[in-house]
Formats: C-alpha cells, sequence, structure tokens
C-alpha cells in the first residue's frame, strides 16, 4: 500500500547538509547524516506557518502547555512520569552533552563513552579537554553487548566522574535492556558516577523490543542522572535546534543550568518551541507509522544482503543500518573508496565511530523505499563484480 514516506521530496538547493555535496557528486544517494527525506507532520508545517503569518519574531519562552505536551509524551510512550520542572531546555542533545562535560567535571577528569560511539561524544569530551574512556562494546554473534567487567574495571581505575550512554546506540542499534541499564546504572551508583543518557533515538524502536528511560531503570542514581530527549530525529526538526534535557536532581538541575546559562543561551527560537509542541501533541499516529514503515525498510534491505558478504547487524532501534563488510577483506581505506565510487552512495564510515568500527559502513535509510531499493541495487551491482 501506498505510504505518506514513499514521496519524494528534492532536497537539493535547500542549505542541507546531508545534500550539501550533490554537484560535485551527481546522483549519488546520500545515507550518511542522521536525518530523514520526509516531511514533518502536517501539524508540525500548519503550527510554523501560524508563527510566521504572526509576523513578529521576539524572545520566546513556552507555557505549561508547552511542558505539559513534552512530559505527557514520555509518560505516554515509555511510563516515565517526567516533571515540567525538570526540564531544562538547549538548542540540541549534543550542545546539552557538552553543558554537561564542562559544568559537571573539571578539565582532566574522565569521562566514559561506549564504542563504536556517536563521534561527538569523543568530541565533546576531547575538546574540552577531558580524559576519554572508552568501554568498548563487545559483538557477540550478531548482537552487541556491554563488557560489565570492563565497565567497571575503567570507571574505577580512571576515577570517571560522567558516563555519557546512548540508548538506544547508535550506531550499532542495540535498545538496552532494563536489565542492562539497571546494572550499568548499580556500577556507575557504586563510584560516585554521574549519568548523561542521550535517548535521542528513543521513538524508533521495533517490534519485540521496549525503550526504558534510563532515569526509570535505575531509580536510586535519578539525582544523578541526565536524560536526553528531542522531537529533531523523531519528527526531522533538527535544523529547529530544540531539545529537552529532563534532570530530576536540584543540585545537578542547578549546576548544569548554571552552564547553560554560560554559553548565553537564555532562549530557544519561537519556531523550534512552536514545531516541538505541536509534534508531540498531535505526531502520535504519525510516528507509529513511520516506525512500521521503517521497520519494513530493514527487513528489505536484510533480505537484499542475505546471499551477499555485507551482513546487516540488525537493528533494535534507529533508522540507521550497521553493515559488517569485514567478509569484502578490505582495509577502511579500501572500503571507502569502494563505497563512493562503484555504488554511488555515500555511507558513514564505520571507523569514525572510534576503531571498533573499522570494517563496518553505517547507513541510514529514513528515505522512501524506492531510494532504499535503487540503493540496495547499486550495492549489490558492485558486490557481484567484485
Amino acid at each position: 500500500m501506498a505510504s505518506i514516506f514513499d514521496e519524494l521530496v528534492d532536497r537539493r538547493d535547500t542549505d542541507s547538509v546531508k545534500y550539501m555535496f550533490w554537484r560535485r557528486e551527481g546522483d549519488a544517494i546520500p545515507m550518511w547524516v542522521a536525518d530523514m527525506d520526509f516531511k514533518a507532520p502536517a501539524q508540525v508545517s500548519q503550527a510554523l506557518e501560524r508563527v510566521a503569518r504572526h509576523g513578529v519574531f521576539g524572545y520566546t519562552n513556552p507555557d505549561k502547555s508547552y511542558e505539559q505536551a513534552a512530559c505527557d509524551w514520555l509518560l505516554r510512550n515509555y511510563g516515565w512520569a517526567a516533571k515540567p520542572e525538570w526540564n531544562v531546555r538547549a538548542p540540541g542533545v549534543v550542545f546539552a552533552l557538552a553543558a554537561a562535560v564542562r559544568g559537571l567535571t573539571c578539565e582532566g577528569d574522565a569521562v566514559l563513552i561506549q564504542q563504536p560511539a556517536y563521534y561527538p561524544f569523543m568530541e565533546v569530551v576531547e575538546f574540552n579537554r577531558r580524559r576519554l574512556v572508552v568501554n568498548e562494546l563487545r559483538l557477540r554473534g550478531s548482537r552487541y553487548e556491554i563488557d560489565f567487567g570492563d565497565f567497571e574495571a575503567k570507571i574505577k581505575a580512571n576515577d570517571v566522574k560522567l558516563f555519557i550512554l546512548c540508548s538506544p546506540h547508535n550506531p550499532v542499534g542495540r535498545v538496552w535492556t532494563q536489565e542492562e541499564l539497571a546494572r550499568m546504572g548499580e556500577i556507575c551508583l557504586r563510584y560516585g558516577v554521574t549519568v548523561a543518557s542521550d535517548e535521542i533515538h528513543a521513538d524508533f524502536v521495533y517490534s519485540g523490543f521496549r525503550h526504558v528511560v534510563f532515569a526509570d531503570a535505575c531509580p536510586a542514581l535519578r539525582e544523578k542522572t541526565i536524560v536526553c530527549t528531542a522531537p529533531s530525529k523523531t519528527f526531522n526538526l533538527a535544523g529547529l535546534q530544540t531539545a529537552n534535557i529532563f534532570i530530576e536532581g536540584v543540585s545537578l538541575r542547578e549546576a548544569f543550568t548554571r552552564e547553560i546559562l554560560r554559553t548565553g543561551c537564555a532562549q530557544l527560537n519561537a519556531m523550534g518551541l512552536a514545531a516541538t509542541k505541536a509534534a508531540y501533541l498531535h505526531g502520535q499516529a504519525w510516528r507509529d507509522e513511520l516506525v512500521a514503515y521503517l521497520e519494513e525498510s530493514v527487513n528489505f534491505v536484510e533480505n537484499a544482503l542475505a546471499q551477499s558478504k555485507i551482513k546487516l547487524i540488525r537493528p533494535e532501534g534507529t533508522y540507521l543500518l550497521w553493515l559488517d563488510c569485514r567478509a569484502l577483506g578490505m582495509d577502511d581505506d579500501d572500503l571507502i573508496e569502494f563505497i563512493s565510487e562503484e555504488t554511488n552512495l555515500w555511507l558513514h564510515a564505520g571507523i569514525t565511530f572510534g576503531p571498533g568500527g573499522s570494517g563496518f559502513m553505517r547507513m541510514n535509510i529514513a528515505s522512501p523505499r524506492s531510494v532504499v531499493a535503487q540503493a540496495m541495487d547499486n550495492l549489490t551491482s558492485a558486490l557481484a563484480k567484485l
């Protein structure tokens, strides 16, 4: 059946980061950066049109209905009863993580991440002159797992102050279980580690899996937990730069807020606030249909690659596919060149996400099915010529 997500939208000449190289690369299919080729829900566009028609774009703070809409979304979808007063709004989740690093640790302190990891995690640690500590995720069969022994040992040996969690995980697609989250939380509690949980992909979870908010998984650590949420991935609103950062602990929230204010960020933009409120109030059915559409695309890619040397690490969540290309026998430079020159695709090199990503590629499938089908034709045809 036809879907609203089958519509082809021309994004060239729109200052889109995803498409900014199209003139040089010709008709290559961009499937690298994590934004979608789908239009936002109609109610979001209508909300933006109302703001534009009003014609006055002064300083803006949201009213109580905005905060309630954000909290209701979390309660409705994840059973987490966040309170409006816990929300510290920020221009984005990476912005918030950088603020957490600066505001909650000192130069030289250790910050732990789990690689392969979204590469800005490394940047917000190292660019702020903190010490990066890595708990490498382990690929066992076709599923990544946490090495809990290494997790605790690294925290203890390095006196880790902050743990940046990615849940669901980008790029490996894991949706952490209640038990996994609780076990990590117990270790962090034992050693006094604050947790900043990036849950920006929470709204993309597939059949048989369930997202658990970290603060719910480890209630004893709630006073030292930062839950980072945003509508940007879910509703394709990244360019409007709005995130909701929930912090129950009063002293932790005050420290984080002080760091936000040090950056000079006092208010968010009117368009971002209007779009976010509309998305959370009216976007549930749209989101549900989107997740079903993406899951069908995952199945499509899995079937297309079934007989090839590229293995799909099937995602439990996110619209980012982690492709194991190691059987091709190429080093990372050769793999990047092969994808770029022979498949006419732009994918994200796995090595970007840390040493554990060597031999992998990340592919964004949040595009119409016809585009995903063309990408699979390109890829399988190139593989057949090897």
